[in-house]
């Protein structure tokens, strides 16, 4: 489990495809905050997808990245030299800074429109009719791994305004409009849907590992 307080912005050294286009990837990525105590089959949030450590080498991590990841996130549009936020997955011990985030995206949305503020950022983000019935007006939603309080509901998107810090140290403070992001909605609210429901449907989204 993550909180969507991002430790640092990590740079993609790699990108490759082993089994083709259509297969996984194997992403290669250095930061030397998370790795100063990451172990093999440790979780690390990038850009909010739990991937799993499969190798370390000084401050580079490896990681392989399955082909319904790549379907869900934005993760195969990276490039070499790209920047990525980076969180280690939230000890027992830690404080819940920001909210329950699984790592699990739901979907992608992309960055409409942002107005600069005096000391802040005002962020409108399209989205997915299917992920905005989950997100709510002073409710909490992950957005490249970044815990965010919503603003705004609209038809079709939601905004969000960002303080100084989340814009000096995560991605998201150089992010042009038109730039997708993967987006992760509360996962309680995804639950009390299901039993409402009465657990005779699936949900009408789903995330990824």
């Amino acid at each position: 489990m993550f909180t969507g307080i991002v430790e640092e912005m990590g740079v993609v050294r790699g990108l490759e495809f082993p089994s083709g286009p259509e297969g996984d990837a194997v992403l290669t990525v250095e930061g030397p905050v998370v790795t100063s105590d990451v172990r093999l089959g440790d979780s690390i949030a990038v850009d909010g997808v739990c991937l799993t450590v499969a190798g370390v080498d000084g401050a580079v991590f490896t990681a392989d990245v399955m082909p319904e990841s790549l379907r869900r996130t934005a993760l195969g549009g990276l490039t070499v030299g790209a920047r990525v936020n980076l969180e280690r997955a939230m000890p027992a011990h830690g404080r819940l800074g920001g909210h329950i985030v699984q790592g699990h995206v739901d979907g992608v949305g992309a960055l409409v429109s942002r107005s600069p503020g005096e000391r802040w950022d005002d962020l409108v983000f399209a989205a997915p009719s299917a992920l905005l019935r989950y997100v709510a007006e002073k409710g909490s939603i992950a957005v490249s791994g970044v815990s965010l309080t919503v603003t705004s509901v609209g038809s079709g998107s939601f905004g969000v305004s960002l303080i100084p810090t989340t814009l000096e140290a995560t991605v998201l403070g150089a992010l042009e409009p038109g730039a997708r992001v993967n987006l992760e909605v509360d996962v309680v609210a995804k639950y009390v849907e299901r039993l409402m429901a009465g657990g005779s449907s699936a949900s009408a989204v789903g995330g990824v590992a």
